[in-house]
């Protein structure tokens, strides 16, 4: 077979949520990219693998960069809006997300786009990656780079290019990590030769039907007595009840993402298949994985009564199986590889308690070297009991939030390849930090960040390494279309009209930024009320502050609807009310919450 020969200046691998942000930022920041999918969608966990109600970085001051603009898209596309579920404060459709970052992708003149590629090797020459070799409508191509950026889900490229990764757990005496297992527990107990990584999850969608009782969210059914459910799915609803166990990842349309982590859908068995290079062998676990999420679908259908049934999310076009079940597993971690830094669990726990933040990472020279900062509390899935992790989390804006900290830039580059950058959840972290750096939002802003590395390496013909991270850093807050924030000013949303200011002062003058996170300088005032929203509504009754950091408002009929907000000005107020209070707010209901979406007061132009 004739192998055709091209040329990019940068390559990125995979579809994933950090590839696709990946190659959006390189090709906006001026450089020619060329994006390799192995499917027809692009996006990872945000659309191909179905994961619809992203975690983690949903609050005002998080919701930058590409992540940022993401949600903003979503608002404006879905006119249901992204209220629909509890796990989460969005939801939405698959095909929405695919939509929104093929437009992106097209729109670009500078960025190919290759779908249904075949990863086939990957050339080395001593330190650097020379091309890539895919296999595309079955003719091979090889495609020279000067560099590649691997955005797969599982660290596709890394040991066809035979760049140092790690796969698993590593022991407590390694890095001192509070939550990792300690040496001779990972000798002696099978538990860690059968859990290599953490479960994944095929989502399978269901559809909720108005006309049904079972789809009202105040409808008790099944809350007081769970249904019965076969093996091994028996205990899957007994903590909620089958209402609350669907409603969990509700969409707009009444879609419904299953992906149920209580003796539900994840996956626990043979995960090392995963990472056989035998594609057979790789398919056997696919397949299996489908088998159990229909089964577990199926067993929620039959206890609805006729309220739920399969739905219909991904178009057979798309590479998926069938019309409900995503196009490819949910992958919560894969090969991480070995970068000029790695990222451990305590670079991501506050330093006090309540509203904190992470110690920041400075490098030799004394410079801060964040570039995405990201808040997900820390979550490992397994088999059994939850795995006892250190807390990240506190109580802000009548919710629990985890607490911010910043991923630096070293970490993205392999220590090995001059020339080889990690977009996705891949990059180098370890075990236990992966729970909580693997998410959709933090993501998007790594792999943001990946691609303007790429694109100014290629301008300054530097190596990736020996980039001036501070230039880097001003590309990112400047970004035209999605400036990302890589400092944690916990009061400084991203419509703040002061953002840029700050996220700059902090980086020339770390002591403006408070160790709770709050901004130090003299201009402290707050901002401007936030953008309008669809579906918010004036909602007017009395605010009960429970005294813990929980609130309540009180409506004229005596229904209380629990409330929560994401922004800080408001968090802030509500923070500071001790009694009952008359008031008006701007707010968003979510039904299937239940809460009221805070957004500022009645009136206010900041508060």
């Amino acid at each position: 077979m004739t192998t055709q020969t091209c040329h990019s200046p940068v390559v990125v691998w995979g579809g994933g949520t950090g590839g696709v942000a990946a190659a959006l930022q390189a090709a906006r920041s001026g450089a020619k990219t060329l994006l390799l999918t192995p499917g027809r969608w692009l996006g990872g966990m945000v659309s191909t693998a179905g994961v619809c109600c992203p975690d983690g970085n949903e609050l005002a001051p998080w919701q930058t960069g590409l992540w940022g603009a993401f949600l903003r898209a979503l608002y404006q596309t879905e006119p249901e809006g992204l209220d629909q579920n509890w796990v989460s404060c969005f939801g939405y459709r698959p095909t929405t997300a695919e939509r929104i970052l093929q437009n992106w992708v097209q729109a670009l003149p500078n960025l190919e786009w290759w779908a249904n590629c075949q990863l086939l090797d990957v050339e080395r020459s001593g330190s650097a990656v020379q091309a890539v070799l895919i296999e595309r409508a079955g003719g091979v191509h090889r495609i020279g780079c000067d560099v590649v950026i691997d955005g797969s889900d599982r660290g596709e490229l890394l040991p066809l290019v035979q760049a140092p990764f790690r796969l698993g757990w590593e022991a407590q005496e390694l890095w001192g990590e509070p939550s990792a297992p300690q040496a001779h527990r990972l000798k002696t107990e099978a538990f860690f030769r059968e859990q290599p990584v953490q479960s994944p999850t095929w989502v399978v969608m269901g559809q909720l039907h108005s006309d049904h009782p079972f789809a009202d969210p105040a409808s008790e059914r099944g809350l007081d007595a769970p249904p019965v459910l076969s093996e091994p799915f028996e205990q899957a609803c007994a903590a909620f009840g089958v209402n609350r166990t669907i409603s969990y990842g509700r969409l707009p349309g009444g879609l419904v993402m299953l992906n149920w982590p209580l003796h539900g859908n994840d996956w626990h068995r043979g995960l090392d298949r995963a990472f056989d290079p035998n594609p057979k062998v790789q398919q056997e676990l696919m397949a299996e994985m489908q088998a159990h999420s229909l089964h577990f679908a199926d067993e929620l259908l039959r206890c609805s009564a006729g309220g739920l049934t399969r739905g219909e999310a991904f178009p057979h076009e798309s590479g998926s199986p069938a019309p409900w079940l995503a196009a490819m597993p949910y992958w919560r971690e894969g090969r991480r590889m070995v970068g000029l830094k790695t990222v451990i669990e305590q670079e991501l726990l506050p330093q006090t308690t309540g509203q904190s933040i992470a110690a920041l990472p400075f490098n030799d020279a004394g410079a801060l070297d964040s570039i995405a900062v990201g808040n997900y509390a820390n979550d490992h899935h397994y088999p059994g009991p939850d795995w006892p992790l250190a807390p990240k989390s506190c109580r802000w804006g009548g919710r629990w939030s985890g607490t911010p900290f910043c991923i630096p830039y070293p970490a993205l580059v392999s220590a090995d390849l001059e020339n080889l950058l990690s977009a996705d959840k891949s990059f180098s972290t370890s075990h236990m930090a992966n729970g909580a750096t693997r998410l959709q939002p933090l993501i998007f802003n790594v792999g943001q960040a990946a691609g303007a590395a790429a694109a100014l390496s290629i301008r300054l013909q530097r190596p990736l390494a020996a980039l001036p991270v501070r230039l880097l850093q001003e590309l990112l807050i400047e970004e035209p279309t999605a400036p990302s924030g890589i400092v944690p000013l916990w009061d400084t949303p991203w419509h703040h009209p002061d953002w840029q200011h700050r996220q700059r002062a902090c980086l020339d003058n770390p002591e403006l930024l408070g160790g709770d996170g709050s901004w130090l300088g003299s201009d402290a005032q707050s901002g401007m009320a936030p953008p309008p929203q669809p579906q918010q509504d004036v909602w007017s009754g009395t605010l009960l502050p429970d005294g813990q950091g929980g609130y309540e408002l009180e409506l004229v009929s005596g229904r209380r609807w629990p409330l929560i907000t994401l922004e800080p000005d408001l968090s802030s107020w509500l923070a500071h009310q001790e009694r009952p209070k008359a008031v008006e707010l701007l707010a968003v209901a979510n039904p299937w919450g239940p809460w009221l979406r805070g957004i500022s007061l009645q009136g206010s132009r900041g508060i």
